[in-house]
């Protein structure tokens, strides 16, 4: 299964986008044997200012057709690392052959786009930039992807 991230804004080369591509990576190469691989990062952004909405307009345009989507949202679910593993492997497992993970942008994301994924997910109960939260889902997938090949990254 391809797991993509679709997010709301451009995140610049510096120590943040380092770290993302460098868990993206990991993921990749731990995932691969797992059936999981990244689809990458698609990057969406609102130049005419229509807000949220218009943000959401553009992520469902770049999430691959037939993806099941996941959302970011701070009034989502809390998971473990190893309840975010097996909600992984359960997509994939089902014959799931692409997931959109959705991170919005400084407002959030529209209700409508929140309503209509899988699983909305929240990293805690604190708001995190977006550039911060690209690195730590990017982590969550290598452990993700760790925790499934059995290796000794998730110490838990």
């Amino acid at each position: 299964m391809r797991v993509h991230i679709c997010a709301v804004g451009r995140l610049r080369g510096g120590p943040e986008r380092a770290l993302a591509d460098d868990y993206l990576t990991r993921f990749d190469r731990t995932g691969r044997a797992m059936g999981l691989t990244s689809g990458g990062v698609i990057e969406v952004e609102d130049r005419k200012g229509g807000g949220m909405a218009a943000e959401a307009d553009l992520l469902r345009r770049a999430i691959p057709r037939g993806a099941a989507i996941w959302v970011l949202d701070e009034r989502g679910q809390m998971l473990t690392s190893p309840d975010f593993a097996d909600r992984l492997a359960g997509l994939r497992d089902a014959g799931q052959p692409d997931l959109a993970i959705c991170i919005g942008g400084a407002d959030g994301l529209a209700r409508e786009l929140v309503a209509e994924a899988g699983l909305a997910i929240s990293l805690g109960r604190m708001v995190w930039p977006h550039m911060l939260v690209r690195a730590m889902l990017s982590e969550q997938l290598y452990r993700a992807a760790s925790i499934l090949a059995g290796g000794p990254y998730h110490r838990a």
